[in-house]
């Protein structure tokens, strides 16, 4: 068997099962409140609860050279680990960065990454405190970031987990979807569209809503992961790790109009499955999901409801109530069956005005 055959996600599975990740903490395990599963491990510490994550990007695969600079290829590098942070309902604290490259990469393209990171480090107040850099085949950044929350309530109410959905909830999103896939395709043809700029910037350099992750947990909402695979990729893990299922009204999912009008035959699966938002996913009681709008300058769009059903099960209906099917459902880097890699060209015209 090859892990195409069971996928990224199939494999994580196996991997936390011989690991022991849903077991009770071994002896010495210092605190250790959660493992494999989620956005970030939690354990606790005499002054609060902590967290970790740790993602990479690789080259000609979440990035290419050819339209992406060095210094945003920084920015988005900690911004995506910053993103999980903000999906525990946690502040960031220190980054450690490990950088790989060929020799022949250009110093000052090197000097330009390490720009972007520090600009984003300092946009999002987060230490750069380390690293390591080794010889590759392709450049690659792979980062590790510790965060804390000041919530007080013991856990697992002092973090954001995908295991705390309740049939009845709401389901939310904190922004527009689909622009950061959108960006890709404008920028795999060289589209320098001035009114589609939003786009590919969401695709260069994301904003991680970590303001928004800490307003939803003072807000009591307990369950949230962020978008990074695709909204209903993401929200079939949420429901799986909480052991329900969900549905989703696609005439309330949020899509920049410009996108729509660009997009007309795409859209759709762009919001749904394209990836790379970095927006919040908050399931809560509605009334809670209202009161993190009131308080922030960043809107918690509702998209549907959490519903009794089978685990992990997401249903999305359209305008007229009827189930809308799904070509794409979000990105598996592992899976045999993903229908296409993101950084390859993609058929869907772009379509501007009576075009």
């Amino acid at each position: 068997m090859r892990v195409s055959d069971i996928g990224e996600f199939g494999l994580i599975a196996e991997i936390q099962r011989r690991i022991g990740g849903a077991a009770p903490p071994p002896p010495g395990a210092r605190g250790l409140l959660l493992g494999v599963g989620d956005d970030c491990a939690v354990w606790q510490e005499p002054g609060g609860v902590q967290v970790v994550t740790t993602d990479t990007v690789v080259q000609d695969v979440h990035f290419r050279l050819d339209f992406t600079s060095w210094r945003d290829l920084g920015w988005k590098a900690l911004a995506v680990n910053l993103s999980d942070i903000a999906a525990m309902g946690a502040a960031p604290d220190h980054a450690v960065i490990t950088l790989g490259m060929p020799a022949t990469t250009a110093y000052e393209d090197v000097m330009a990454l390490y720009d972007g990171l520090a600009e984003c480090a300092a946009h999002h107040r987060t230490l750069l405190v380390g690293g390591d850099i080794v010889s590759a085949l392709q450049v690659f950044i792979s980062i590790t970031v510790t965060g804390h929350t000041s919530s007080r309530i013991p856990y697992p109410n002092n973090v954001l987990l995908r295991s705390q959905a309740k049939p009845g909830d709401a389901i939310g999103v904190t922004g527009p979807l689909g622009a950061s896939a959108a960006g890709l395709r404008l920028l795999q043809r060289g589209d320098a569209a001035p009114e589609l700029a939003f786009a590919r910037e969401a695709h260069r350099r994301p904003s991680p809503r970590l303001e928004a992750g800490v307003l939803a947990l003072e807000a009591g909402v307990r369950c949230g992961m962020d978008v990074s695979d695709g909204l209903i990729g993401d929200l079939e893990k949420l429901c799986a790790a909480s052991g329900v299922a969900a549905v989703v009204e696609l005439a309330q999912v949020p899509v920049d109009a410009r996108l729509q009008a660009a997009f007309p035959d795409a859209w759709a699966p762009l919001a749904l499955a394209g990836g790379e938002d970095y927006e919040l996913l908050l399931v809560a009681p509605p009334e809670v999901l209202d009161a993190i709008t009131e308080r922030s300058s960043v809107p918690v769009h509702v998209i549907g409801r959490i519903t009794d059903g089978p685990a992990g099960r997401v249903e999305v209906r359209d305008a007229q109530g009827n189930p809308a099917p799904l070509l794409e459902r979000g990105w598996d880097h592992l899976s045999a069956g993903t229908s296409a890699h993101p950084y390859h060209e993609r058929a869907e015209p772009v379509r501007r005005g009576d075009e």
